[in-house]
Formats: C-alpha cells, sequence, structure tokens
C-alpha cells in the first residue's frame, strides 16, 4: 500500500500537483535506503536536493545605476534618430526616381500615341501622292 502511494505522488510530482507535506513524504521516502528499485532514479534527485539545501549565493550582485539606463536610452535615441534620418534620406532618393520613372513613362506614352497619328496622316499623304502622280501621267500624256 505504501510503494502505491509513493508512485501516486511520484506522478502527482512530476505534473506539478503535490502539495508541501506530499513533497514532505517523498523527501522522506527517497531520503531513506528502502527505496523500490524502479524508483532509484528519483532517490538521486531527492538525496541532491536534500544536501543542497543548505547552499546560498554569498557573493554581492552589482546593480546599474539609474545614471547609465539614462546614458542608454540617450545613446538609443540618438541611433533611432540617424536612422531616422538616412531612411528619409534614401527614401526620398527613392521616390524621386520612381517619380521620374513614371514621368518617362507618360512622356512615353504620349509619344506613342503622337507617332501613332503621324502614321495616320502619312497613309492619308500617301494616297495623296499616288492621285497626284496619276493625275499628272493622265494629263502628262494627253
Amino acid at each position: 500500500m505504501e510503494l502505491a502511494k509513493i508512485e501516486k505522488l511520484v506522478v502527482k510530482y512530476e505534473n506539478a500537483e503535490t502539495t508541501l507535506r506530499e513533497e514532505q513524504i517523498l523527501r522522506d521516502y527517497f531520503v531513506s535506503d528502502n527505496v523500490a528499485p524502479h524508483l532509484q532514479e528519483y532517490q538521486m534527485m531527492f538525496v541532491y536536493f536534500q544536501k543542497n539545501q543548505g547552499e546560498t549565493y554569498n557573493k554581492t550582485i552589482q546593480l546599474k545605476s539609474k545614471k547609465a539606463k539614462k546614458l542608454n536610452w540617450k545613446w538609443l535615441s540618438v541611433a533611432a534618430s540617424i536612422a531616422l534620418l538616412v531612411s528619409v534620406y534614401f527614401g526620398k532618393e527613392h521616390y524621386e526616381k520612381k517619380k521620374v520613372e513614371a514621368q518617362f513613362a507618360q512622356v512615353q506614352n504620349a509619344l506613342m500615341l503622337l507617332s501613332t497619328n503621324l502614321k495616320k496622316g502619312d497613309k492619308a499623304f500617301e494616297n495623296l501622292y499616288v492621285y497626284e502622280n496619276t493625275v499628272n501621267k493622265i494629263f502628262k500624256n494627253k
């Protein structure tokens, strides 16, 4: 009965559902010498916890002052400002280039339209030249 209870507590412990009292029961069981063979892997963990329970950290921790944080914020704001200025400069160049390309495309379309209309005019003049040449041949021959 005791082993079944310990196994249930181990499952609860692995799922982080045990109370402090249940963890104390597990700790007492695994620190003792009569641990079931299939649960001995947990024994090393609980023995480690028992041995290192009294350890403390004795070194002092140096915290950064508020002045150092403000300095970092100042440098961060300077870097952000520079990044913004650079992006605006290159963005403007890119915008101007796209604007010129759009204007070039509009002019090119206008010239193509003009060229098409001039070709229609050329065809009309060709018909007139044919008519004129024919008239000249008829009047010269008579």
